[in-house]
């Protein structure tokens, strides 16, 4: 009888850890870097009359930022040139004028040809009802501490609704 050897299974690495994008000030951000962390990804606008979830957006950072929590702020100017602003006029208005400290990326596209991939793979995974286009900005997408698209929310949904799925995934994670 020959004896075999057991192999370990090999850990499945999610497609969100692949991705990466620029931050406000330019610099290339890594996605690989938040395995374990439960991350928020939002698509802001600083002119948008929603512009007020930047607050309660900072006050779920500040609260479960030390648990494991990560709130990625992405502009886009795509729905009626509601961020026109330059990157670094944007990251700016949204510290002086909302207390925002999470990180604001470079401004990118939603939808369309040019969407950048981490909207495209988010549609994909989290697909609304009635199609996948982000319809507006502060649309939000909660990824799990293992990289997994775990729910879309809507414009309208205040940030401060997500506080109950978010310390969910955050107590999963820390009984792993």
């Amino acid at each position: 009888m020959i004896a075999t050897a057991k192999i370990a299974p090999k850990k499945i690495i999610s497609k969100f850890y692949e991705l990466e994008a620029r931050n406000a000030a330019g610099n290339n951000i890594l996605f690989n870097q938040f395995i374990g962390k439960t991350v928020l990804i939002v698509n802001t606008a600083t002119r948008c009359g929603l512009s007020s979830q930047f607050k309660q957006l900072e006050k779920l950072y500040f609260a479960h930022q030390t648990e494991g929590l990560v709130i990625l702020g992405f502009p886009c100017n795509q729905f009626m040139s509601q961020e026109p602003e330059t990157n670094e006029k944007m990251e700016a208005s949204c510290y002086l004028k909302y207390g925002v400290t999470f990180p604001m990326m470079s401004k990118i596209k939603v939808n369309g040809p040019n969407a950048h991939p981490i909207f495209k793979y988010l549609k994909d995974e989290l697909p609304e009802l009635l199609g996948s286009r982000i319809k507006w900005n502060f649309t939000k997408f909660l990824i799990t501490n293992e990289g997994i698209p775990y729910r879309r929310y809507g414009p309208y949904t205040q940030p401060k609704a997500l506080e109950k799925d978010i310390k969910r995934l955050l107590l999963r994670k820390n009984k792993n």
